[in-house]
């Protein structure tokens, strides 16, 4: 267990010097707000690095000490891992024909359908799947809103307007 905490600690410590490698040769050219864009992949690297030494040391000090046994299945649920695939999938291939609001909704009724499915629930209602409808569209809209009309950021829309 102790070799595997440390193996996971040496991936994340590789993903971090990855960024930075990559941070590195971003141009370092400030933009408008003053950071350029190596900023934000060099901040990621540094501290995807320091996560991966703490979890090395953490492992070659007698690993998770305290760690708890994990609970839930022994193995994924592939059905419902294909649910939550096909959700986002669907969305970014709709996104451009039917708008933001609607496929990011579809990719939410479909992703809570996979997560339903992870715990067991296999039977879903047409009301079950408007609730989740509704939800989706309650979390999408202001979403597309605050991007289109507040910061000016155009998203693909079912209108022209900028409202839907």
């Amino acid at each position: 267990m102790v070799a595997r905490h440390g193996l996971l600690g040496a991936a994340v410590l590789a993903a971090g010097a990855l960024y930075l490698i990559g941070g590195f040769q971003l141009s370092a050219e400030a933009g408008y707000s003053g950071v350029g864009p190596n900023f934000l992949p060099l901040l990621v690297g540094v501290m995807l690095a320091l996560c991966g030494v703490w979890l090395v040391w953490e492992a070659a000090s007698g690993g998770f000490r305290n760690m708890e046994e994990p609970s839930g299945a022994e193995s994924g649920d592939w059905a419902g891992f294909a649910w939550v695939s096909v959700g986002i999938l669907a969305n970014a291939a709709l996104i451009t024909t039917i708008g933001f609001i609607l496929s990011c909704t579809l990719c939410f009724v479909l992703a809570a359908r996979g997560f339903k499915w992870a715990e067991g629930v296999r039977g879903i209602g047409v009301r079950a799947v408007a609730m989740d409808a509704l939800i989706g569209f309650a979390i999408s809209a202001p979403v597309y809103w605050m991007f289109t009309q507040l910061l000016s950021i155009g998203l693909p829309g079912l209108t022209s307007t900028g409202w839907l």
